[in-house]
């Protein structure tokens, strides 16, 4: 199901808490007589809710929310009611079994009148688990309760307050519920009772502690984590916005026909007076029919020929194929004026056509940082027809020694050849730094901002001084200035993507910031970001997780390189606390918590030695929260890892 631009962690914390945890009702009121709800769904109506999820994923039989989206769903719509009640009545829960059985019936209808079917309460839920109970959480079962149990105000009072329809406001909210509820479960004493407490913050947050109520957008969008069919709004606006849209849309259709029919008049014009024609998107100028290769003005990029391309790597042999992945080829060549270069087959990539394309080259032209790889220009090769996909490269600055990812994991030697010398601390001490500066320009160096999407070892590439430039950058698009992204199409690689990229498509700037975590923890410990067959061990291995639970336990030193530690230099000019402080800050840039992440260049400057790293945060909730339980004694470490179980006794939370 499809996230909006505000969705955040907590649908996880609302998931957990499934209603299935039938606690025990306080008295004996089951046999008491029937009672009305005391809660108001007519709200089920009137927002609009993506119900159709209910449609297409509705439970066939028993089930529970947490392996059912379509439950999942109208959990989060119910827990609105509840947090409505909480507000009204000081009650977290309702006060017997009749009123759960009432309310679950009220709430049943209004699905019905959706058109939805007539059974999914009573598939999804049960009854007692709505009840209030002393053993829930901590012994609270009012607002009176929690302010004795954590005072007059809590972390969520002041983060939850503001408008979380802002990313960066929910996120600060998605932390102030996982430091609640860790101060819950420490006063229950029971862990346990770890979903309960995190179903309790998410009712203040939404009843008490958000300004605008739990029925506004903020509580809607952010704390339950709903998704929107259509913005609010009277039919009355519906129809003005599509009649506005439609003669706009008219209007354009007119003015672009006519255009149209003057750029392929002036096009006509200029190629019969030219003998030629431009590169698809190239503004101007002769490159057919010309002997010499043409410089874009302003940029230096150059429009190459295919024959020079196919000359340079030897019509493309395979002898000269150095690397490929993602996004396609990569052949070594040489051109006519001895210069050595890396070509680049674009199989696959985001770009619509061949003008989206060479636009993009533009761009990237004028991207000019001693931590980038330079781009020399690009090729555009059209099909034989109309139908036929044109041909794209790519031509870079050659680096002689080949990407970090064959230095830190070598492929075994050929008998007899010479094996790859280790990385030694100060190389990969500069690697990281050289890495961090290339993010850092394309962060803040260049407006609007670019995201990588894809950083790991095998895009970044070692010059002849074994200097680390990033690569592969001029893939991704630019982001929108001042916003994050929501994009369908998730590039990058298992091991290395930040969760809320992985799961939801949602980019930012600390997306990039949780791979370049993940890149330094491979180059300071020397072992994989994800290993799915480890030696020794029957489950996977992820790095993040590794080195997070030695740093909690004081052994920051297990996680470094054995082969940093045995060597005298490095030893000598750089003590092992200064390795220690980049395993932390690879640790810190890769949280699962997007709010907890520092920017690139504050990850700098800690690197750096400017500023003080900051303690290690737990590990939230969400992703070792029983929520991700998927049976026996196993659970899922990592959203991106899309269901990869772990043992919790390997991995300390």
């Amino acid at each position: 199901m499809s996230r909006s631009a505000s969705l955040s962690i907590l649908i996880l914390v609302l998931v957990s808490a499934s209603p299935l945890f039938t606690s025990p009702v306080a008295g004996d009121g089951d046999k008491s007589t029937a009672t009305t709800c005391p809660m108001d769904f007519s709200y089920v109506l009137t927002v609009p809710w993506n119900a159709s999820i209910c449609s297409t994923d509705a439970p066939k039989e028993k089930t529970t929310p947490l392996k059912n989206s379509c439950c999942q769903t109208i959990l989060s719509v119910f827990g609105v009611a509840l947090a409505q009640h909480l507000k009204e009545t000081s009650l977290f829960n309702l006060p017997d079994v009749n009123a759960s059985v009432a309310c679950l019936a009220e709430y049943q209808s209004k699905l019905s009148s959706l058109s939805l079917p007539h059974d999914l309460t009573s598939l999804c839920f049960d009854p007692p688990g709505f009840v209030v109970s002393r053993n829930a959480c901590a012994q609270i079962e009012t607002l009176a309760d929690w302010r004795a149990r954590l005072g007059n105000s809590t972390a969520l009072d002041s983060a939850c307050r503001a408008d979380l329809t802002d990313l960066s406001l929910c996120d600060s909210c998605v932390v102030a519920g996982t430091q609640v509820q860790n101060v819950l479960t420490g006063l229950d004493g029971n862990l346990t009772n770890s979903i309960k407490c995190w179903y309790f913050a998410i009712l203040y947050a939404a009843g008490i502690a958000s300004e605008d109520g739990p029925k506004s957008d903020s509580a809607l969008k952010c704390i339950f984590a709903l998704t929107f069919d259509q913005p609010r709004g009277s039919s009355r606006k519906t129809y003005a916005l599509v009649f506005g849209v439609t003669g706009a849309g008219v209007a354009f259709l007119v003015m672009s026909g006519l255009l149209g029919v003057y750029f392929w008049w002036d096009m006509r014009k200029r190629k019969k007076r030219n003998g030629g024609g431009d590169p698809p998107g190239a503004g101007g100028g002769e490159v057919l029919g010309s002997s010499r290769l043409r410089v874009r003005p302003n940029t230096g990029s150059i429009w190459f020929k295919i024959q020079d391309l196919e000359n340079a790597t030897d019509n493309f042999s395979s002898k000269n194929l150095i690397g490929k992945g993602g996004f396609g080829y990569v052949y070594k060549g040489t051109l006519s004026d001895g210069t050595v270069v890396a070509v680049k087959k674009i199989v696959e990539s985001g770009f619509e056509g061949d003008a989206d394309f060479c636009n993009e080259v533009e761009i990237i032209s004028n991207l000019k940082h001693r931590n980038l790889v330079p781009l020399r220009g690009c090729c555009v090769e059209s099909g034989n027809s109309e139908e036929d996909a044109s041909d794209r490269y790519l031509v870079y600055d050659y680096m002689p020694n080949g990407n970090l990812d064959s230095h830190l994991f070598p492929s075994p030697p050929i008998k007899g050849a010479p094996s790859k010398p280790v990385l030694t601390w100060p190389q990969r001490k500069a690697i990281i730094l050289d890495v961090a500066k290339g993010l850092a320009y394309l962060h803040y160096g260049v407006k609007p901002a670019i995201f990588h999407r894809d950083i790991k070892g095998t895009n970044i590439l070692l010059d002849a001084d074994m200097r680390a430039r990033v690569a592969d950058f001029g893939l991704a698009k630019q982001s929108t200035e001042g916003q994050s992204h929501l994009t369908t199409r998730v590039a990058g690689t298992h091991g290395y993507l930040a969760p809320e990229y992985a799961l939801y498509g949602q980019l930012t700037d600390k997306s990039d910031v949780y791979s370049f975590g993940v890149v330094i923890l491979e180059i300071m410990c020397g072992r994989r970001a994800l290993d799915l067959s480890s030696s020794g061990s029957t489950h996977a291995f992820l790095i993040t997780d590794w080195a997070w639970s030695l740093v909690r336990e004081g052994n920051a030193e297990k996680a470094i390189d054995a082969s940093l530690l045995r060597s005298e230099e490095s030893f000598n000019s750089n003590p092992t606390a200064i390795m220690e402080r980049f395993v932390r800050v690879g640790i810190l840039c890769a949280h699962v918590m997007v709010a907890l992440r520092p920017t690139i260049m504050e990850a700098l400057k800690m690197l750096e030695g400017d500023i003080e790293v900051p303690a290690i945060p737990d590990r939230p909730a969400p992703m070792g929260n029983p929520s991700f339980y998927g049976g026996g004694n196993t659970f899922t470490i990592s959203p991106a890892l899309s269901g990869l179980q772990i043992y919790p006794g390997n991995m300390l939370r």
